[in-house]
């Protein structure tokens, strides 16, 4: 079999543990044929719970270490057999839904902060794979078989995904994903075993959604040569106009977005953004555009106060007032009845 031959030329944790983690290719549909496990997409940080040589490890996939800023996590090493290693997710729930913030103020190199924030919100740690068990490479048995030892973990003390067999399931969680602070939902291949490294055991489908928000500047493209992304924003509840990330422009609507942006340009403003130019090697020139545009984005996912990613432009939105994209935009209130994370562990 193909991926059975591309597993055995992954790299290996002491010698043993297959590694780097199983990857998921992004699509656009959830696979609906037989043969397909779906389960959540955790918003956390990967990690490879391990203990080979006597002592409890927790690895990201860039192989770095991570339990120093978990230390509430080592209480699963007395859960956990020598020879043995899963894979899943460290997430923070907060108020039912998943933290991703919370996770990143995790990683800081003060002691003394991390036990204090490791008492105040806790990780846990969620197991949706199992690579080895007392010395048994469990990670060469078809998915199926490995599946059935993962859930026998819940007897053990461990938290363990969930996972189904039904579209409609996996689409209610696509549905909720945003309450929940899911980052989507996984499809993996019934009958291959764990292929490490690989994306062609496992996809992923992120639901997109989009906002409403204001122009309230733009870069250049080398020397204001044309538009190369428009920054946005949106209106506080006390008037206050936060910018809350960008989008880039394609060149087929160049022509367009300067017609519409550039009569708006506010050269006296000094205002600047502090997001950086991922792409290029400096910094891309800024300038302030008065707040009259409304565009339409599409985004995946809110951390903090920006959009984690760049969005697209899908249109102009003419018939919507500035001053009516707000941050509810982007956080509406939530039902306090609504099920929270805890209910996906539920039965």
């Amino acid at each position: 079999m193909e991926n059975v031959a591309k597993s055995s030329k992954t790299e290996y944790l002491h010698g043993v543990i297959p590694f780097p983690p199983m990857e998921a290719e992004l699509v656009r549909e959830l696979p609906e044929a037989d043969g397909w496990q779906y389960e959540p997409k955790w918003d956390g940080f990967r990690g490879v719970l391990e203990n080979v040589g006597g002592e409890l490890a927790l690895w990201s996939r860039n192989e770095r270490p991570l339990l120093r800023y978990f230390p509430e996590l080592r209480p699963l090493g007395d859960l956990l057999p020598p020879s043995s290693a899963l894979d899943g997710e460290i997430v923070i729930a907060r108020d039912g839904a998943l933290d991703f913030d919370a996770m990143q103020m995790r990683l800081h190199p003060a002691e003394s902060r991390i036990r204090r924030l490791s008492a105040e919100i806790p990780a846990e740690y969620v197991a949706f794979d199992m690579l080895m068990w007392d010395g048994e490479p469990e990670w060469k048995l078809p998915l199926d078989e490995r599946r059935a030892r993962v859930e026998a973990l819940t007897a053990g003390g461990f938290r363990v995904s969930p996972a189904t067999r039904s579209i409609d399931d996996a689409r209610g969680w696509l549905e909720r994903f945003e309450a929940l602070g899911l980052d989507g939902v996984v499809a993996k291949r019934l009958g291959v075993p764990y292929l490490p490294g690989s994306r062609e055991g496992m996809v992923k489908v992120k639901e997109h959604k989009s906002a409403d928000c204001v122009v309230v500047g733009i870069r250049w493209k080398g020397e204001r040569a044309a538009i190369a992304t428009l920054l946005l924003g949106l209106y506080r509840d006390d008037g206050g106009l936060d910018y809350v990330g960008s989008a880039a422009v394609a060149a087929k609507t160049r022509d367009d977005v300067a017609k519409r942006v550039l009569p708006l340009l506010d050269e006296t403003s000094d205002r600047r953004f502090s997001e950086p130019n991922r792409w290029g090697t400096g910094e891309l020139e800024e300038a302030a555009v008065k707040p009259e545009l409304v565009v339409e984005v599409r985004y995946d996912k809110v951390q903090g106060s920006r959009f984690r990613h760049g969005t697209k432009l899908l249109r102009w939105r003419e018939d919507k007032e500035p001053k009516d994209c707000t941050w509810r935009e982007l956080r509406p209130p939530r039902d306090p009845n609504a099920p929270g994370v805890e209910s996906l562990f539920a039965g």
